[in-house]
């Protein structure tokens, strides 16, 4: 074997090591994907308060990631921000890495 040849080998198998080590630590380290989300918990929703100076809106419960598992957030009663505040659910959308959570929001009626 040439002196050259065997400076391409080592030079080719650097390179070989060197691109597959990224590859390698992304496999390693990149955080896990949540799993498929868990079926709404039934909810029973609770009397509405007394009405108010403010006007209070039922936000339902759902699940919450909490980097290893889902965790179910209860619904719970609120304040409107503005009168006619309109509640829109978040939720949960399959993406290319993963199940990844839309929040709520507040819209006009």
């Amino acid at each position: 074997m040439t002196r050259s040849f065997a400076a391409s080998l080592r030079l080719g198998a650097l390179l070989l090591a060197l691109l597959a080590t990224p590859t390698l630590a992304l496999a390693q380290g990149a955080p896990a994907a949540p799993p498929a989300i868990p079926a709404p918990q039934v909810e029973i929703v609770p009397a509405a308060p007394p009405p108010g100076p403010v006007a209070m809106v039922w936000r339902p419960g759902h699940w919450h990631w909490d980097g290893v598992r889902y965790v179910w957030l209860p619904g719970r009663y609120v304040h409107a921000p503005y009168p006619a505040a309109v509640w829109v659910e978040g939720h949960w959308v399959l993406r290319h890495r993963g199940w990844v959570w839309v929040g709520g929001h507040w819209a006009r009626a």
